[in-house]
């Protein structure tokens, strides 16, 4: 472990960061104040929200609750065009650029897991349209933070560099360059919400880069978020034939009878060997609020639906029925992850299981997470990477020494 910070203290990641940080938290404060009006100019007093999705309509609620009114919503989606959305105007991008490139900002509310564009594409064409100022929604939410932060990882920049030493104390965990590399990459878009400064996702499947993750014929695999069944499946084409048992866990209804399908679909011999539970995963058995909205968002602590959850200390007790320990624990779970982890806190320390943690569902998540995990087992080498566009679908990936593959990152 010291060797590894040794390398860590002379990487230029390390550097990059050390200069990230050294912002004074009271120039941070102002600048989440001054910044929209600074890139908007005093020309464009009006705002267009460029998407009339779920982010905008987000928008559209916290800037109404600020008492600002959007003058429209563009919008690429043509059935939309010509029609209202909570009583705002959805134009076509070029009809909304006539009408008020000159005069508006055009604030970009597309940003989602699963997109096919990047930031800069969508404010690369309002430009070429002649819209004179284009940016996106960073720093409007960071001058509106009361109804729309936080946003998944986005929140105020100042709320980073309070956690400056925390932030220190994870990057000498990550056991390789390419993680210090995302995980400084990561920090300067919370810090900055400059999406350039984010790479492009790793080509390797989420959850099993070969590089990091190689599986054993004694494989008991636990989907926590399990949600249709998608990582259930790729786990089972990873893994062949040859594991112990699958034990898959999703409190949303619609999806968890989507994830019964597709254990039905699979052959006799590994679907024997699949357990599912519609039920959430936290920090003790009982239940909790939920939002069941038949997605990959359906999130805990949230909501009128009130659900099962599960200690995966106590679904694994010795005494339950799921007698072998868990050896590979996979966490997707709309921001639920520290609970959970905390309730998987003796086994994370007595059976060091591979974990796969997702990262981006807060902004702290990127460093609180390794720091929980490392408390509960210091002997884990920590890997980050990304499998989705700017932000979406990071993975922590904590790895026991005797896990670690025989070639490859170390």
């Amino acid at each position: 472990m010291l060797e590894q910070q040794t390398i860590a203290m002379k990487s230029p990641a390390r550097l990059k960061m050390e200069r990230l940080l050294a912002e004074d938290i009271r120039v941070a404060r102002d600048r989440e104040q001054q910044y929209f009006e600074r890139l908007s100019g005093v020309r464009h007093s009006k705002i267009v929200l460029f998407g009339a999705g779920g982010l905008g309509r987000k928008c559209l609620a916290g800037l109404r609750h600020s008492g600002v009114e959007p003058v429209a919503f563009a919008d690429n989606n043509e059935n939309l065009w010509g029609k209202q959305i909570e009583g705002v105007d959805v134009l076509a991008p070029r009809d909304a650029a006539n009408r008020f490139g000159q005069s508006a900002v055009f604030v970009v509310t597309i940003w989602g897991a699963f997109g096919k564009d990047r930031m800069q594409h969508h404010l690369q064409s309002l430009r070429g349209l002649g819209c004179d100022a284009v940016i996106p929604f960073g720093p409007l939410f960071w001058r509106y933070p009361e109804r729309l932060l936080p946003h998944y990882a986005a929140d105020l920049p100042h709320l980073v560099l309070e956690q400056k030493q925390n932030i220190l104390r994870c990057f000498d965990l990550w056991a390789d360059e390419e993680s210090r590399n995302e995980f400084a990459a990561q920090l300067e878009w919370r810090l900055s919400f400059d999406f350039g400064a984010m790479g492009a996702p790793a080509r390797d499947s989420v959850y099993f880069p070969p590089d990091i993750v190689q599986l054993s014929s004694t494989e008991v695999f636990v989907d926590c978020g399990a949600y249709t069944g998608d990582t259930l499946s790729l786990f089972v084409q990873h893994a062949g034939p040859s594991f112990r048992r699958a034990h898959c866990f999703e409190p949303d209804p619609a999806n968890f009878g989507k994830l019964s399908k597709t254990i039905a679909s699979f052959p006799d011999d590994v679907r024997e060997r699949v357990n599912w539970k519609c039920a959430a995963v936290s920090r003790e058995n009982g239940t909790v609020q939920f939002s069941a909205e038949g997605s990959a968002s359906s999130a805990v602590g949230v909501g009128d639906f009130e659900v099962e959850c599960v200690s995966l200390d106590r679904y694994f007790d010795p005494n339950s029925s799921a007698t072998d320990p868990p050896t590979f624990i996979k966490m997707d779970i709309e921001g639920a992850e520290p609970d959970a982890i905390r309730g998987a806190a003796s086994a994370i320390r007595d059976c060091s299981p591979l974990l796969a943690i997702s990262c981006y569902h807060r902004q702290d998540h990127l460093w609180s997470i390794p720091l929980l995990i490392h408390s509960l087992n210091p002997e884990y080498r920590f890997y980050l990477r990304p499998h989705d566009l700017e932000g979406w679908d990071l993975v922590c990936y904590a790895v026991p020494p005797s896990r670690l593959p025989m070639e490859g990152v170390r």
